[in-house]
């Protein structure tokens, strides 16, 4: 695609994500995941062929709904400070990014005929730790930063820049102001903890309005990751600021997410319940239109999501 637009939403068209792959691929296919990084596993065959075949689980639920595909995965800790703890090159890191936007394109080829649309985004981490509070970079500091991988997303011609599981506003507005530079398609994702706000004490409504007002609403939208129903539906107010809120993607698990990354398993939670507690959001807020997964999530996940999906139109 390489413009600077995304798709604008169409009734009764959906897309579908994939779901948790870094929980997936370490505690159910028992990969290991140095600095929590995707990316290095398609260097060896393996570990490949374990993601390929998560992948097309993926894409089967896509393709037997009859829904769009927006997918990505590898290049959440593909930016320099990640790259350099694990060894990676500036130039290496550069060629990690674009193979793993064509791993994906040569997975979604496979279902050319099955699947109306399918369309590519690239994932942008953050800096530090996403659940902690990295409160000391400036706007200026994120968007230098966050430049170098852009810059590499651009030349592999995503459909999306996607920065996703922020907690600090100032951050996110640097991500944003490089790939309206560059001129990338840019998208923000929030992750909210019990409190149902960022970690960094900001509520939802308040850091898209701090990101839009800095930006010029430049993001094509907002979403959610990284959070169960019970962190992220008491936020949803139904307030004027939830047109801008386009996908959820959330944790299978009722459970807090530093919990979680102590457990050592993978905790799947209810599948159906999910499915029927995003059904009951997408009721309410029937203009999303991206759903997938995050922690914990799966196909069977993503299953129980999609096929609820087109009873929305009516309600």
């Amino acid at each position: 695609m390489n413009t600077n637009s995304f798709p604008a939403p169409v009734p009764g068209r959906y897309f579908i994500t994939e779901g948790g792959i870094e929980t997936e691929i370490m505690y159910k296919w028992g990969f290991d995941l140095p600095e929590f990084a995707m990316f290095p596993l398609l260097e060896k065959r393996d570990s490949a062929r374990a993601i390929r075949d998560m992948y097309r689980r993926y894409l089967d639920v896509v393709a037997t709904h009859n829904h769009c595909a927006l997918i990505g995965g590898f290049d959440y800790r593909a930016s320099p400070d990640w790259g350099s703890k694990l060894g990676y090159s500036p130039t290496a890191l550069a060629e990690a990014n674009l193979q793993s936007i064509q791993f994906l394109r040569d997975v979604a080829a496979e279902y050319k005929d099955d699947i109306p649309q399918a369309l590519f985004s690239g994932y942008v981490g953050p800096r530090g730790d996403a659940y902690g509070l990295n409160l000391d970079m400036t706007v200026e500091e994120a968007e230098d930063y966050h430049s170098v991988q852009l810059e590499t997303l651009k030349c592999a011609e995503v459909d999306l820049a996607w920065a996703v599981t922020f907690n600090n506003p100032v951050e996110a507005i640097g991500v944003v102001r490089a790939a309206k530079r560059i001129g990338l398609p840019v998208a923000v994702s929030f992750t909210l903890d019990s409190s149902h706000r960022l970690s960094s004490g900001v509520s939802l409504p308040q850091a898209i309005s701090i990101v839009d007002q800095a930006t010029d609403s430049t993001p094509a939208f907002y979403s959610l990751n990284c959070s169960h129903p019970y962190e992220f539906e008491p936020a949803l107010d139904g307030g004027e600021w939830t047109r801008r809120l386009r996908s959820i993607r959330p944790n299978a698990a009722k459970m807090d997410k530093i919990s979680l990354c102590k457990l050592g398993h993978l905790e799947e939670g209810d599948p159906k319940e999910l499915g029927l507690l995003m059904a009951a959001v997408g009721r309410r807020y029937p203009h999303i239109d991206i759903w997938g997964g995050c922690c914990g999530t799966g196909h069977v996940h993503l299953e129980e999501i999609a096929g609820h999906l087109p009873r929305l139109v009516a309600a």
